[in-house]
């Protein structure tokens, strides 16, 4: 089935639509991962964007039930060069077509992946629209133009929890009663954790979970007050869509919890973050997504590989106390990938430590934050 690619910029890719027909706006985007393709459809951080492989083959070992990052699929279309129709993988239970069909999401190949990947590259991420319907490319193009735009838009409330959530047996499950009647687990020594969901994903969730933390999980307009009277003995900022700038109330919250208790922030929980410090974020041009991306950490001198997917980096020049501190730089452009501060217990990381998909070079992270817990609650 015949279908149109068609960038705010004018420039147009013809492919064919392998999920039936289908139309959709967003951020085209392109992800240098080989693998993991269920674990990008779900990640809430790709809400609003088109999502564009780089590796050309694309399907071939299905989908199943567990290697999900979320509740849902939130990408708004997946571009490939080449779909594979027939997957073979024994944890396979159904054809990655069928399971975007599910879900009514577009998917489309036989566009030149490659070309349009150095096009981003060189131009920058940007506006697009995707149709069957629809073959005028003139007219595509102007769908493409009157999408919003991701700077200033704040996503998390289209992919945070609509209640507060406690993470049991690897799933999140409604309280009974709500936060008042809301009692921390008899955890038998368990660290309590509250993780304020702006888009998190699962593995996050079961990182946390493996170091034997009890946690819960918040919506991301949460007040500071709540947090303070659930008396949690760490607070984690998760992961998430859109731009850091428009999500105003989670830095007024977390500006008001740093100092109170360890903080752990990852992506768009760093950006936050580096906005509670008084710093500004920037859009990126292209953006990093990917599971090969190198970052040095700066503390131990060592290099990681690691996965990432964000669009929007905090200005470390903005960032005029002087007690924090970059910790972590990218090695392909020199942005910054982590903070930490002097005195305080809080740091935080742009890239992803849970992967998934992706390498494990980073999953100390989780440790220093069980670390910094202990310490802190020692004092």
């Amino acid at each position: 089935m015949k279908a149109i690619l068609a960038l705010e910029d004018g420039t147009v890719f013809t492919g064919r639509s392998f999920t039936g027909h289908g139309e959709s706006v967003g951020e085209v985007v392109f992800n240098t991962s080989m693998s993991g393709y269920q674990e990008i459809l779900t990640d809430p951080s790709y809400c609003g964007q088109m999502v564009t492989m780089t590796y050309p083959l694309i399907g071939n070992y299905g989908v199943n039930d567990e290697d999900v990052e979320s509740g849902r699929i939130h990408v708004k279309a997946l571009l490939v060069k080449e779909y594979q129709e027939y997957p073979s993988n024994w944890r396979s239970q159904r054809s990655l077509a069928d399971y975007l069909k599910a879900s009514n999401i577009p998917g489309l190949e036989g566009i030149d992946t490659r070309a349009l990947t150095r096009h981003i590259r060189l131009q920058g991420a940007m506006k697009a629209a995707l149709s069957t319907f629809d073959l005028d490319p003139d007219s595509v193009v102007e769908k493409a133009r009157q999408s919003p735009d991701m700077a200033g838009q704040d996503l998390v409330g289209e992919v945070t929890c609509e209640e507060p959530m406690l993470w049991e047996s690897g799933h999140p499950v409604r309280l009974d009663g709500g936060l008042d009647e809301f009692q921390w687990p008899d955890s038998n020594g368990k660290w309590r954790v509250v993780a304020i969901d702006y888009g998190i994903k699962y593995n996050i969730v079961r990182s946390l979970g493996e170091r034997g933390c009890t946690v819960l999980l918040l919506p991301g307009d949460v007040k500071s007050e709540t947090i303070d009277q659930l008396d949690p003995h760490g607070l984690f900022l998760s992961n998430g869509p859109g731009d850091p700038a428009a999500v105003t109330y989670a830095v007024d919250a977390i500006r008001n919890q740093i100092g109170k208790r360890p903080i752990f922030g990852i992506c768009l929980g760093h950006q936050l973050v580096g906005l509670a410090l008084g710093g500004k974020t920037f859009k990126l041009k292209f953006g990093h997504r990917g599971a090969n991306q190198p970052v040095k950490d700066l503390l131990t001198g060592k290099v990681e590989i690691t996965s990432q997917n964000h669009g929007f980096c905090v200005d470390m020049e903005s960032l005029k106390d002087s007690d924090v501190e970059l910790s972590h730089i990218n090695l392909n452009d020199g942005t910054l990938e982590g903070l930490i501060h002097k005195k305080l217990p809080l740091f935080s990381v742009q890239y992803h430590p849970e992967a998934s998909p992706g390498p494990h070079d980073a999953t100390y992270l989780f440790d220093r934050f069980i670390e910094m817990m202990r310490k802190y609650h020692k004092s």
